[in-house]
């Protein structure tokens, strides 16, 4: 029977922490970085996504522009302007940008794909204070926190880079994770927001 009780609390506190995860942003920043030598803000944009499947990259490019916008910048979806039949060289793009005359390109890339793993509690006793405990029922969460299995995610990691036109300097640069599950235009519309978050942080953007 009190195991039973265990397991149930186990159960709850699964729950409680997938709740948690799933409100939290599904994208997470890593290893930003951005040049402390630019001082200009950009208002026009090619944004570029470059990743294998042909409707993620259009689910990108257009939710990428359609954020910039909003906020009054003006930006293009690489898809309508670069050719989609083969890759894109740098002739192509500089020459591009000119006709667009924007003032930096915004490139999103897939690099790789990994499987991360969190600690998912297995008792609610823990957050008692440790002298309340007897020593018995100490060994025994102890034991239980340390054999307890993780909770495992697979995660798309991304390098985003973003250039100035001008120069074709490297203005601002950052790995990201994305946990992947449930609907992808959702994934796609938190990604952008908290890259969008980033790159007005940073002030590049009017």
């Amino acid at each position: 029977m009190k195991e039973s009780g265990i397991s149930i609390k186990t159960g709850a506190l699964f729950l409680i922490f997938l709740l948690i995860i799933t409100s939290c942003e599904t994208t997470k920043l890593k290893n930003i970085w951005r040049d402390s030598n630019y001082s200009g803000k950009m208002k026009r944009v090619l944004v570029i996504g470059v990743f294998k499947r042909t409707g993620i990259k259009q689910l990108f490019e257009d939710e990428m522009v359609k954020q910039l916008e909003d906020r009054g910048i003006k930006a293009i979806a690489g898809y309508s302007v670069l050719p989609t039949d083969k890759e894109a060289d740098k002739n192509i793009i500089v020459s591009t940008l000119k006709k667009l005359d924007a003032d930096g390109v915004f490139i999103a890339s897939l690099v790789d794909r990994e499987t991360i793993e969190t600690y998912v509690p297995g008792d609610a006793n823990y957050a008692r204070p440790v002298h309340h405990r007897g020593m018995n029922s100490y060994y025994s969460n102890s034991y239980r926190s340390a054999y307890n299995p993780g909770f495992k995610q697979k995660v798309a990691v991304v390098e985003t880079n973003l250039y100035d036109s001008g120069s074709e300097q490297l203005v601002w640069s950052a790995m990201s994770q994305t946990i992947l599950g449930g609907n992808t235009d959702v994934l796609i519309r938190s990604f952008v927001q908290v890259m969008i978050k980033d790159l007005y942080k940073n002030n590049l953007f009017e």
